[in-house]
């Protein structure tokens, strides 16, 4: 307790009494604490919640990543407790893929910084699988990802060029309703024109979508119906069979759908697949008569159901990193197997960084004056 200064052992003693009472007896106590657990105190939570002293775990908060608690608990030997309490024959523990990978989050080689723009942003948990899988694809690049959370009414009221300056690479996550959706589609804008890498993601999709209709196409007033019921070019929209559905929920794309990808593509490239299944959780869809001027401008449908008729994946071929999904891959994402188009987000990312710096180099050199001491007059 961090007022008394000291540890109390209270707290766990009741809570594994009121386990009790309801018929739990537990074989095995994680102990979270700020400070080193002393032996006494161990011994002490053993000795009156009726566990062996070997089997009390101290879980110390970590100061740099929650991935090295599954470490301290290994040290603590939790593994071998539960192998010996569920009488398991198990092979010697092979964890040497996990240390590699905490060290390069420990010691990254490099070092970039992706712009989220969402309307949620105030509330750090809402796209909290959004930024663990930029963190995943920087561990397998060996390199820090630097997260600017930026509300995208900052993008309306400043301006893509204030509200984003300086990232490496822009992400546009999922989302309901109006609020935000002009600074999306402006951040999109910027990423588009400026050739910043740009990953979106469901509403991320369609925002691209509305972007390209009214700035690439000409379409000014296109738009989607989700917020423009009656627009004239409605790029994005609900398909003819959701419209007798009158229960919000049952118009939802939920769970995971095969997508077919094109070869050649961004997509498939990253993915090394023709054919991948993702998570779905949405309701509105490109509109398909909209796809031959999408295509004659420069789009490429990437990614499609595998009978064509749903639009999966979009990219701009001649831009370094512009691909958007209907799908949320973030929730397939793991700390050891980065999601492959995070990966492909990060990496274009970098490889701008690193573009950037050469030039600024490159013309550092230029504009370097060197003066021998027999040119002075």
């Amino acid at each position: 307790m961090k007022a008394a200064g000291e540890a109390k052992t209270k707290p766990t003693q009741h809570s594994v009494s009121q386990l009790r009472q309801i018929g739990i007896q537990p074989d095995i106590l994680i102990c979270r604490t700020e400070r080193e657990m002393a032996k006494d105190e161990a011994e002490k939570i053993a000795l009156f919640c009726n566990v062996e002293p070997r089997a009390v775990i101290e879980e110390r908060d970590k100061e740099f990543s929650i991935y090295e608690v599954p470490l301290s608990l290994v040290e603590n030997k939790l593994d071998e407790l539960i192998v010996e309490k569920l009488s398991l024959r198990a092979k010697s523990l092979e964890i040497d893929d996990w240390r590699a990978m905490l060290q390069r989050i420990l010691n990254p080689a490099q070092e970039v910084t992706i712009a989220v723009v969402g309307k949620y942003i105030k509330h750090r948990d809402a796209y909290k699988s959004v930024y663990e899988a930029l963190d995943h694809a920087g561990i397998a690049l060996s390199s820090r990802v630097r997260v600017r959370m930026v509300e995208a009414q900052e993008v309306e009221r400043e301006g893509a060029e204030q509200a984003l300056s300086g990232v490496d690479g822009i992400l546009v996550p999922g989302g309901f309703g109006y609020r935000g959706i002009a600074g999306k589609i402006e951040a999109i804008r910027h990423a588009r024109e400026r050739g910043i890498p740009f990953f979106g993601i469901c509403l991320g999709l369609q925002c691209a979508v509305i972007e390209f209709a009214r700035n690439v196409v000409r379409l000014e007033d296109a738009n989607t119906t989700e917020i423009e019921g009656n627009c004239r070019h409605p790029v994005v929209c609900l398909l003819n069979e959701q419209y007798h559905i009158t229960q919000l929920g049952g118009t939802m794309r939920l769970g995971s759908y095969p997508c077919k990808l094109a070869e050649g593509s961004k997509a498939s490239a990253a993915y090394g697949s023709r054919l991948v299944n993702e998570r779905h959780r949405h309701r509105y869809e490109f509109n398909n008569q909209y796809r031959q001027q999408f295509a004659a401008n420069g789009m490429l449908f990437s990614g499609t159901s595998p009978d064509g008729q749903l639009v999966e994946v979009i990219e701009l071929p001649a831009h370094p990193w512009f691909v958007a999904v209907q799908c949320h891959p973030e929730f397939r994402s793991k700390p050891t197997q980065a999601h492959p188009l995070f990966k492909g987000l990060v990496q274009a990312a970098l490889n701008r960084r690193e573009g950037r710096k050469m030039a600024e180099s490159a013309r550092g050199r230029v504009a370097a004056v060197v003066i021998t001491p027999g040119s002075m007059s």
